[in-house]
Formats: C-alpha cells, sequence, structure tokens
C-alpha cells in the first residue's frame, strides 16, 4: 500500500491579524529548535522585528490553521525565515511554501542555516540548495545555501 498523500496545505500572503500566530510559531520553533541557546532569548516580539521590510508567506491546512511560513527578503532572493509547526513537519509544508516563492525554481534563492540546524540543513540539502559559503552568528556557525536557477 503506497504511503498517504500529504494533506493539502495553502500558501499566501498574511491576513490582518496572522501576526500573533506567526510571532507564536517564530519563538516557539526556535526555542525547539535552537536547544543549544537560552530559550529566554526567543520573544514574541522578535518576529516584528525580525520580519521588517520581508514579504511573508503562510502556509494553511483545509481547516484553515496556520502550519507555518516563510519570509525573504527579496531585492537579494534571501529567504530570512522558514519556520513549520511541529507536528507538521515532513509533511510537505516547508516544500509548498517554497514552491510558493515568485519564480520559484527558476529564480536562483539563498539562505543561512545554523550548522547545528541539521534537521533544517537536511530539509535545504533535498530541495536543491548547495553550500556555498560559511560564518558565525550571535546563534553560532552557519552555512550559506544557494539554490541555483533551474532553467
Amino acid at each position: 500500500m503506497p504511503p498517504p498523500s500529504p494533506p493539502p496545505v495553502a500558501v499566501a500572503s498574511p491576513r490582518p491579524g496572522d501576526t500573533p500566530v506567526l510571532a507564536e510559531i517564530y519563538a516557539t520553533v526556535r526555542r525547539e529548535t535552537m536547544h543549544w541557546l537560552d530559550s529566554d532569548h526567543f520573544r514574541l516580539s522578535d518576529f516584528s522585528h525580525d520580519s521588517q521590510g520581508e514579504d511573508i508567506l503562510v502556509a494553511r491546512s483545509a481547516a484553515d490553521d496556520i502550519l507555518g511560513f516563510v519570509s525573504v527578503w527579496a531585492p537579494d532572493a534571501f529567504i530570512h525565515m522558514l519556520y513549520v509547526r511541529r507536528e507538521w513537519r515532513g509533511m510537505g509544508v516547508g516544500k509548498a511554501l517554497l514552491a510558493a516563492l515568485p519564480g520559484w525554481p527558476e529564480r536562483s534563492y539563498r539562505l543561512k542555516c545554523l550548522t547545528r540546524s541539521t534537521e533544517a540543513r537536511l530539509f535545504y540539502l533535498c530541495q536543491g540548495f548547495v553550500a556555498t559559503g560559511c560564518g558565525t552568528s550571535p546563534e553560532g556557525d552557519y552555512e550559506e545555501l544557494t539554490r541555483l536557477r533551474i532553467a
């Protein structure tokens, strides 16, 4: 018997009133995945500050629940944030968010992924991103990953 199909996911711009839920996802997922950092470091107010000026897309379930989001600095095609609720990871939400980006897959996108975020790094590599650089941030060492244009 084949594995079940992932549930349908709709991706669109955020609606008025979505910000508190997006802030909660942002803080919660960072607390869950960046276990090497003090969890007090992550506040709900971080979302509005960290996403300022960025284009945001929101993934919703058939029941209209927010499952995750992606935030992009459009002038540089830089994916700044992609966060999915724990219970929805591995179900195609991240892929749906990437597929909804303008010009995907023809446009080249890049991002920084903390090297200690092994699950996220594996996800991006499976989506065709390749390591193109490295550096250090206050949260730790990172790799710059780039998804090259598909002609």
